[in-house]
């Protein structure tokens, strides 16, 4: 599942939703950039990246861009990123990087699973891996990344209610159902746990644009505030910059995901839920070139894809709220500890 606006690269990359389908442009886009490793060995693996936004500023792609040059160097290869800025150029610029032949192409969200489906289906040789999203149908050319988020938004959930002052959590997710309860859930489970008498709700933003909707985030967040909850779960997609203000104008809390939300709105968001998508690239690189090819693998806590801001390295200048409360971060490193060695589970409700 997954993120938010195509200008912040995304809080909340929902990887569940499909694409429309699209027909490919045989044009190379000629904006792409060219980010090919400077003196690698020609005998080495060429890896090209297509993203569905340009880079610029967003963490969520840089970590991208990260994995796949990382990728190049362990593999004594080359690396180029295509940069797209809309439907017509995430068109041409999967078809460009076919038409390049190099050894993986990676793609991130869910924007190119009928792309990839098409592409996969008339270039059996080509190995594709994607990232935060699938296609619908398997393919044995097609490796696909995952992320369980829900492990995430359980440690955020811890502490929100460590820190409550009300006793009460809540969430604003995009919409009811199983794939988006990832983001509310596990958010009530996690401060149930350190608090069992915590008081939990959540509320949707529904309507003509759930994912695109500050207004209606910030609605939303309001009905929460105003019953006394004091810590809430942002997972609006673009709304949740709204559900950031309302919490600000409460003076209460609030939780980013994807990305280090809380330079958005220092002293009000609290932590992330960050979706590594550097650990998710390289290591499913790795998986394709070595016969791996085809499968779909699940990145959370144990494999270092899914995180908090507040268990990162630079939690200290990352102006999160957490940064302040290394007494709450030592019981959540135990609790992730405990989920890691599968001493504890998180259930995950879009489980069939």
């Amino acid at each position: 599942m997954s993120p938010v606006s195509r200008r912040s690269r995304r809080p909340l990359q929902f990887a569940a939703l499909a694409a429309g389908t699209a027909l490919l442009a045989t044009a190379c886009n000629a904006a792409a950039k060219d980010s090919s490793s400077e003196g690698a060995k020609s005998s080495g693996k060429s890896f090209t990246l297509v993203t569905p936004d340009a880079v610029g500023q967003n963490e969520f792609l840089k970590l991208a861009v990260d994995g796949v040059k990382a990728a190049a160097k362990a593999h004594d290869g080359t690396q180029k990123v295509y940069e797209s800025s809309d439907t017509a150029s995430q068109q041409q610029n999967v078809q460009a990087a076919v038409e390049a032949k190099p050894d993986v192409i990676v793609l991130v969200g869910f924007e190119f699973a009928d792309l990839v489906a098409q592409q996969a289906k008339a270039h059996a040789d080509q190995q594709f891996l994607m990232i935060d999203a699938c296609t619908t149908k398997t393919f044995k050319n097609v490796g696909c990344a995952v992320f369980r988020e829900h492990e995430g938004v359980y440690l955020a959930g811890a502490e929100a209610g460590l820190l409550s002052k009300s006793g009460k959590v809540g969430a604003v997710d995009v919409l009811d159902t199983p794939q988006f309860r990832r983001y509310s859930d596990p958010f009530a489970a996690g401060a149930r746990k350190v608090a069992a008498k915590t008081s939990t709700s959540t509320r949707f933003v529904g309507g003509q644009s759930p994912f695109d909707d500050s207004a209606r985030a910030k609605e939303q967040a309001n009905s929460l505030l105003s019953k006394g909850t004091d810590q809430i779960m942002a997972a609006a997609a673009a709304g949740n910059y709204g559900v950031f203000e309302a919490a600000k104008a409460k003076g209460a809390f609030a939780y980013g995901v994807d990305v280090n939300q809380c330079v958005s709105s220092p002293g009000t968001v609290v932590d992330n839920v960050i979706k590594r998508t550097d650990v998710a690239v390289e290591k499913g690189i790795d998986q394709v070139l070595g016969g791996k090819a085809g499968t779909t693998v699940s990145y959370g806590l144990k494999e270092g894809g899914i995180s908090l801001t507040g268990l990162e390295a630079g939690v200290d200048s990352s102006k999160c709220v957490i940064a302040q409360h290394k007494d709450v971060l030592t019981k959540v490193k135990a609790l992730r500890d405990q989920i890691v060695a599968g001493e504890l589970k998180v259930d995950d409700p879009a489980a069939s």
